[in-house]
């Protein structure tokens, strides 16, 4: 989208199908942040996105992380989660990799209830593997503020991949 103008000139349907997988199949963020709409900037529409996303209740959160693929071994990703994954090289894990990230997400979900996430773009596997192993000791506290922090991370790299 090249300018804030054509994006306040958008129906809804058009608006939902550019910005509805910002957080992870879940819609409902980019529909809320229509209605809020025309827009000044793109930073009052970032802004508008991640206020409703940190304002939603807790289960809210849950579904949003929930609804992120576990890394490397989930096989059916939206193309954004696709070219994520495929960018950090997780499409090319060895099979001690592959073994290795299945038994943390196993083990992770476990303990937490829900899905690691990981803002991926930028990292390469190994640094992802030393994140999810030291990220798996953190407490539930810590770990739930993380994976919303993470869920932000990578809703601003959607968001900056749409309006660039």
């Amino acid at each position: 989208m090249e300018t804030i103008g054509k994006i306040n000139k958008l129906n809804k349907s058009d608006f939902l199908s550019i910005f509805g997988n910002v957080f992870e199949k879940n819609e409902w963020i980019a529909e809320k942040t229509f209605n809020f709409g025309p827009f000044k900037n793109f930073e009052e529409l970032f802004f508008k996105m991640m206020e409703i996303f940190e304002k939603a209740q807790k289960v809210s959160h849950l579904k949003i992380i929930n609804s992120h693929p576990e890394l490397v071994v989930e096989k059916k990703l939206t193309n954004e989660s696709k070219k994520e994954q495929s960018d950090a090289n997780l499409n090319q894990c060895s099979d001690e990799e592959f073994k290795e990230f299945k038994k943390l997400n196993e083990e992770y979900k476990k303990k937490f209830g829900f899905t690691f996430i990981i803002a991926v773009k930028g990292k390469n596997r190994k640094e992802i593997l030393d994140n999810f192993k030291k990220r798996i000791l953190n407490n539930i506290d810590i770990e739930f503020k993380e994976a919303k922090d993470q869920v932000k991370k990578i809703a601003t790299f959607r968001l900056n991949e749409i309006i660039k």
